[in-house]
């Protein structure tokens, strides 16, 4: 990991076309500016891990979903 001191309206080049400038620096956080070409993704990664683990979750198996859901129509076990 490379570790850079900036202050704000620095900036800092990632190959020919990516540019990381600061645009402020607080106690509390910094705010980044990033350019970057409409194909290159650019997310945080903490929504990011938050959208994986609330998808592993969705797709996990609940054990009582088909007895709920023929419940919620009126079938009976012999229905269906």
């Amino acid at each position: 990991m490379l570790v850079l001191t900036r202050k704000p309206g620095e900036r800092i080049l990632i190959g020919d076309d990516i540019v990381i400038t600061v645009l402020d620096a607080r106690r509390d956080g910094v705010r980044l500016g990033i350019e970057a070409p409409k194909g290159v993704k650019i997310q945080r990664d903490e929504v990011l891990r938050a959208v994986t683990e609330a998808n592993v979750a969705a797709a996990e198996a609940d054990p009582d979903a088909e007895a709920r859901i023929k419940a919620l129509l009126g079938l009976t076990a012999d229905d269906a």
